[in-house]
């Protein structure tokens, strides 16, 4: 088992309850990353319906306040039953991961520790650049096939598009996360692989902005599309 499998399990309690713990490891500056939050939330669900054969298409999360490390408790309810279609198309060009230097984990931030990012997409950070793009290939540091919860967690894995285009630091924290699943099978085939993460900004406003997610094969199958809303922080306060 994988340290993500591991650390976004799910333990029955009985009558829609789950129990996870949130692991420190997983922490931005600021604590848990959503889209960890998000994997673990999917995997309760997951394991309440109970029916394998149906794969998780949409989810979205709104994040009231960030939790605490240790165990959490959540109580899910099935609503309904549903299916909906993939979308298969061809991501742009980019060199391939070997031709591409893994960035080195960040210490003050222990999630990058989880991840190997190799970018390949915007400008560096705080470079002031004139777009708010950014993405490359990513993949677990410890890897494991790319099941939904997987991909909720690298829908919110790479640093906020809009850093690019800042000239000093902020941080990030998610309001809201909508993640589409596109194509589970080809995603479920993925283990050692990287995916291609694009992400992008057209809107910033009142110190909020929203951000736009694609996550591909390296063989061009559109994975999942995202999209969050977010809050930019001042990173010297």
């Amino acid at each position: 088992m994988s340290a993500f499998a591991r650390e976004t399990a799910v333990d029955a309690l009985g009558d829609g309850a789950w129990r996870a713990t949130c692991e420190p490891a997983w922490n931005t500056q600021l604590g848990p990353n959503g889209g960890y939050l998000a994997a673990i939330i999917l995997r309760a669900m997951t394991a309440e319906l109970g029916d394998p054969a149906r794969e998780a298409r949409s989810l979205t999360c709104h994040y009231l306040r960030p939790p605490g490390a240790g165990e959490l408790r959540l109580d899910v309810t099935v609503e309904r039953s549903g299916r909906s279609l993939s979308t298969i198309s061809v991501p742009p060009s980019m060199p391939a991961p070997a031709e591409v230097e893994r960035l080195p984990p960040v210490a003050i931030v222990p999630i990058t520790e989880q991840f190997e990012m190799r970018p390949t997409i915007g400008a560096p950070l705080y470079a002031g650049a004139p777009e708010s793009t950014s993405g490359g290939w990513l993949r677990f540091a410890d890897p494991q096939p790319l099941d939904a919860p997987a991909l909720a967690m690298f829908a919110d894995a790479w640093w906020p598009s809009p850093l690019p285009r800042l000239t000093r630091p902020v941080v990030a924290p998610t309001i809201d996360l909508t993640v589409h699943f596109r194509a589970p099978a080809a995603a479920a085939a993925i283990v050692e692989e990287p995916v291609l993460a694009a992400f992008r900004s057209s809107t910033a406003a009142e110190g909020f902005f929203e951000e736009d997610g694609e996550l591909w094969s390296a063989d061009g199958v559109l994975l999942a599309h995202s999209r969050q809303l977010a809050l930019l922080v001042d990173g010297g306060r």
